[in-house]
């Protein structure tokens, strides 16, 4: 088993909250688990012709612990989810892409007019620790993923000393609490209203050391976006 996952107990945690209609939350959303999570990266996976051991040799990892991850038994950290759908030339719009939409089409065109998404649709994942992804994102993207992330206190995203690097570049703010991201040779602690980028291959790791929740907002341009995406 990899350092980076835990077993999973199968669901993950969603909050819901009624909307302006008094709708039920709970029949307009459908629980986004461990289990779904690992079939939407197997489609990912399958859909690229990719075997197991080939996505396993791409992460380091052994070809049974990608299956387990597939089958919902573990549940992937932030950066070893982040790894994946880099693995498999994906972005997390294709794996939060929506329960009747589990893969978008590479070329598929930004639609004309506009998209909204309302709060009691937004899709959300706990991964490994804790931490919640939560996808703001209202509509297919190709270029930048839009997402919210929640840190339980003292919750290290990923492995507690390891510095980890995926592709593209991210630019975040911190609404609430305080959210420390080390790099090589640097430590740097963000609280509400400060802001950060950073090209995601430069090595990192995010941490919540407080003893308070915090929450941050990341804008994540992916590679051949433009002129800001992040160097090769």
């Amino acid at each position: 088993m990899s350092s980076g996952e835990s077993t999973a107990p199968g669901t993950a945690a969603i909050g819901t909250a009624p909307d302006a209609a008094g709708d039920d939350p709970g029949r307009l959303l459908a629980r986004f688990d461990t289990e779904e999570l690992g079939a939407r990266l197997r489609g990912l996976r399958e859909a690229r012709g990719l075997t197991l051991r080939e996505v396993g040799a791409r992460l380091g990892i052994s070809a049974s612990a990608v299956s387990q991850i597939e089958r919902g038994v573990l549940r992937p950290s932030v950066h070893r989810l982040f790894e994946l759908v880099t693995a498999v030339d994906a972005t997390l719009v294709d794996v939060f892409g929506g329960a009747d939409r589990p893969e978008v089409e590479l070329s598929a065109p930004v639609p004309d007019g506009y998209v909204v998404r309302r709060a009691v649709e937004s899709e959300q994942v706990t991964l490994e620790g804790g931490v919640v992804f939560r996808r703001l994102s209202p509509g297919v993207s190709r270029d930048v993923d839009l997402f919210e992330s929640t840190y339980p206190p003292h919750t290290v995203a990923g492995r507690q000393h390891q510095l980890v690097t995926h592709r593209g570049y991210e630019i975040g703010t911190v609404t609430r609490g305080e959210l420390t991201i080390d790099f090589a040779d640097e430590r740097v602690v963000l609280r509400p209203g400060d802001t950060i980028s950073y090209a995601c291959t430069t090595p990192h790791r995010l941490s919540n050391r407080s003893d308070d929740v915090t929450v941050a907002t990341w804008l994540i341009v992916h590679p051949g976006a433009g002129p800001s995406a992040a160097p090769a």
